[in-house]
């Protein structure tokens, strides 16, 4: 498989907040498929009983 490299900005108050959330999605992007990826963005930007409910059952 190919390898893509892309610049992005990630907002947050601290730099070593900004290295854990791209710590974050660089384990999420590699466990998911294209598909559940983009489930999961439809999901997080237009179902927020549905986000709310996920962010419960993780704890957070």
């Amino acid at each position: 498989m190919d390898t893509y490299q892309y610049d992005i900005n990630i907002i947050a108050p601290t730099e070593t907040e900004a290295d854990s959330k791209m710590q974050a999605i660089v384990t999420i992007v590699s466990c998911l498929t294209v598909q559940e990826l983009n489930r999961l963005a439809f999901i997080v930007e237009h179902d927020p009983v549905k986000t709310a409910l996920a962010k419960r059952y993780l704890g957070v």
